[in-house]
């Protein structure tokens, strides 16, 4: 877990456009003193626990009939990634199912690329769980738009 919990949340939750810090955001999540409230809500945290590298809240907020063997010890193994940003594309939310697709954008030697996904999440016993996730290609942002790293610039000025 991080040290410094004044750090702006990886998440990127920013209500009213204002960043809210780890320690108001995921934080609460990771430390157990909040369960997450929506699909959306665990979404976020769990790419915050992969920037963190907090493989046992990812096993414990992953539904056990879906780890298929997935452990702690088998994520701290993944080769090392450079997360920059996650957007959000879509939510739905129908009772004890929900949906979430995004973009988990990071940058490797071979450059920048994301993770795209539509995961599927369930509410058991009062808690959001993922379950699994159906993966599709990356769309990358327009040349004008603004780039997916957080910098301000333009995508052609800065990581394109």
């Amino acid at each position: 877990m991080t040290n410094n919990l004044n750090i702006i949340c990886p998440c990127g939750n920013s209500p009213q456009n204002t960043a809210l810090l780890y320690q108001n955001c995921c934080g609460r999540l990771h430390t157990n003193s909040q369960k997450a409230d929506s699909p959306e809500q665990l979404m976020r945290s769990r790419y915050t626990g992969f920037v963190l590298k907090l493989y046992d809240y990812l096993i414990a907020t992953h539904h056990p009939k879906y780890l298929l063997g997935l452990t702690a010890s088998t994520l701290a193994q993944s080769p090392e990634t450079h997360w920059l940003s996650l957007e959000i594309i879509s939510v739905s939310n129908t009772g004890l199912h929900g949906q979430v697709e995004f973009q988990a954008w990071y940058k490797d030697e071979a450059g920048i690329n994301a993770i795209h996904e539509l995961s599927d999440f369930k509410c058991v016993d009062g808690e959001w769980l993922y379950t699994q996730g159906e993966q599709f290609d990356a769309i990358f942002p327009k040349r004008n738009q603004a780039c997916l790293c957080g910098s301000g610039k333009k995508f052609k000025q800065c990581c394109l």
